[in-house]
């Protein structure tokens, strides 16, 4: 309601702001007799942790910067004709992560799980810090040359007898076949 009302005082230069403003749903506020200003309405609304979980939509800076230091409230802008959700706070992210860490183990566990290890003596000392040690590696293969080969005394390739090769056959057995079955066929 306050914000409508502000528009309302602004009066024809943002009609169409208004306009869009009463086509959704209004949430009444604490303010009725006396109407505050849009941004400090809308902070009032989203105090106590946002319990109705609102989204704030708005192209004010200071207000968004403050939505910002809030934890869970999501952040509408436009830019150029398109609605924007913003990306979540640093607050909102902390507050998330703390969440599911609570969720996990419950207090009164985490409790016991530090006096267990403080009797154990596995409680993590300050002065005392693992390092992994670092393996030696060798040189990296692909950019090693290849190992040349070893030539003869005198200085030539080795010679053809050491080197076979192999020969391939002809299949003889097909070609005499074809050769038969023409001379039968001339008969």
């Amino acid at each position: 309601r306050c914000v409508l009302k502000e528009l309302e005082s602004l009066g024809k230069a943002l009609y169409g702001a208004k306009l869009i403003a009463q086509r959704f749903q209004v949430r009444n506020c604490s303010h009725r007799k006396d109407p505050v200003s849009g941004s400090a309405c809308l902070l009032s609304m989203i105090e106590e942790g946002n319990p109705h979980h609102f989204f704030i939509a708005t192209q004010d800076q200071d207000l968004a910067n403050k939505v910002k230091k809030k934890a869970g409230v999501p952040l509408l802008f436009i830019i150029q004709n398109t609605m924007v959700l913003d990306k979540p706070s640093p607050k909102s992210l902390a507050f998330v992560q703390k969440l599911q860490t609570n969720q996990l183990v419950p207090e009164h566990q985490k409790q016991s799980i530090v006096q267990l290890k403080e009797k154990e003596g596995l409680a993590k000392q300050e002065g005392e810090k693992r390092r992994k040690r670092k393996r030696a590696g060798g040189p990296n293969p692909l950019s090693c040359l290849k190992k040349k080969k070893k030539r003869t005394q005198e200085g030539q390739e080795p010679s053809a007898e050491k080197k076979k090769r192999r020969k391939r056959k002809r299949n003889r057995a097909k070609a005499e076949a074809v050769q038969s079955v023409q001379k039968n066929e001339e008969e």
